[in-house]
C-alpha cells in the first residue's frame, strides 16, 4: 500500500500533549521512508499536485484559512521547508511573515497583538516563521527579557508561564472556531546536527551570511531550550491545534512531511468551488452568447459546441 499525506501526517500529530516527552522523538529518524525509493518520490509528486489544487479550491470557497506556524533551533530548516513548500502552491495565495524580535510598537501591545495582524485572510494559507512561541520559548529561558517589557511585574509569579499557555490555547482555539486551521510545527534537530549546519555556514562562503555569533551563544542553552519545547508541548497541543514534531535531521524527509501536512490540513477543510443559481447561469450562457459574436471572425459563423 503506497504512502498517503494523512499517514504520514499522522505518525506526527501529538493533539493531546499531556503525556508528551520530546526525547522519544528521534530526530534522524524517516519512519522506514526512503528518499531515493518510489515511494517518497510518488508522495511528494502528490502533494505538489495537490496542493495546488486545493489551494484554488480554498481561495475560491472564500470561507477558512490555514495558519501554519514553524518553530526549531537555530538552523533547524525552517526556511528550506518554507522555499519548499511555495514551489507547490501559488504564491498570490500564501503569506509568509517572519518573526523577528519585538520591536518598540509592537511591545507596547499584549504578545499575542503582532501576530493576530499577521493572521491570513479567508481563503489564503499564513506561514509564521517563528511565532507567538518564541514568548514561551526564548523568554522563557531568558527570563530577564521580562523585566524590559510594559506588563505589570507583579504579574510574573510562579504561575506566568501558565496563564501564557491558557492564553495561547484560547487564541488558538479562538482561531479554530472561527474557520482557521491551526497546523504547528516543530522542526526538531540534534545537537551535532546543528553542529554540522553551523560548520557548513562557516566553511562554505556562499553560506557565510547565514552565520551568526548569537546562534553559537543561545546553543550554550540546548538543555534549557529543550525543557521549555517539551513543556510547550505539553500544554498547548490539542485537537484543535495539533503539534507536528517533526524530525529534522534529513531535511529532505522535513520537507515531505510539511508538504504532506498542508495537504491534509487543506483535505480536511475540503473547500469546494461556489455554487451558482440558475438564475446566474443563464445570464452567464447570454453573456457568452454576446461574447461569441463579438469574437467571430467577419464572414464565418461560430461553430455549435
Amino acid at each position: 500500500m503506497s504512502l498517503k499525506a494523512s499517514d504520514l501526517a499522522r505518525r506526527h500529530r501529538v493533539d493531546d500533549g499531556k503525556s508528551f516527552r520530546l526525547e522519544t522523538v528521534d530526530p534522524g529518524d524517516t519512519n522506514g521512508v526512503d528518499v531515493e525509493k518510489a515511494e517518497a518520490k510518488d508522495l511528494l509528486e502528490e502533494c505538489r499536485k495537490s496542493l495546488g489544487k486545493l489551494q484554488e479550491r480554498l481561495y475560491a470557497e472564500g470561507k477558512s484559512a490555514v495558519l501554519m506556524v514553524f518553530q526549531a533551533m537555530d538552523a533547524g530548516g525552517k526556511d528550506s521547508a518554507i522555499e519548499h513548500v511555495m514551489s507547490g502552491i501559488n504564491p498570490q495565495g500564501c503569506d509568509v511573515t517572519s518573526f523577528k524580535q519585538p520591536g518598540p510598537v509592537a511591545l507596547k501591545h499584549d504578545f499575542l497583538w503582532r501576530h493576530a495582524v499577521a493572521l491570513p485572510e479567508r481563503g489564503r494559507i499564513g506561514i509564521h516563521n517563528r511565532s507567538h512561541y518564541e514568548e514561551v520559548l526564548v523568554v522563557r529561558v531568558h527570563p530577564e527579557i521580562l523585566e524590559g517589557r510594559a506588563i505589570p511585574q507583579d504579574t510574573i509569579d510562579e504561575d506566568f508561564w501558565k496563564r501564557r499557555f491558557k492564553d495561547i490555547r484560547a487564541f488558538e482555539r479562538h482561531l479554530s472556531n472561527s474557520g482557521t486551521a491551526v497546523v504547528k510545527v516543530f522542526f526538531h534537530i540534534s545537537k551535532d546536527e546543528q553542529a554540522r549546519r553551523f560548520l557548513d555556514r562557516i566553511d562554505e562562503p556562499e553560506k557565510n551570511w547565514k552565520f551568526s555569533l548569537g546562534d553559537v551563544e543561545e546553543r550554550k542553552h540546548w538543555d534549557a531550550y529543550m525543557a521549555a519545547y517539551e513543556d510547550m508541548i505539553r500544554n498547548t497541543a490539542r485537537d484543535y491545534a495539533p503539534w507536528f514534531v517533526v524530525p529534522a535531521n534529513n531535511k529532505w524527509y522535513a520537507r515531505l512531511v510539511v508538504s504532506a501536512l498542508l495537504q491534509d490540513a487543506m483535505e480536511r477543510i475540503d473547500p469546494q468551488f461556489p455554487q451558482v443559481d440558475e438564475d446566474f447561469l443563464r445570464r452567464m450562457h447570454e453573456a457568452r452568447d454576446a461574447l461569441a459574436r463579438d469574437a467571430a471572425p467577419a464572414g464565418r459563423k461560430e461553430k455549435k459546441t
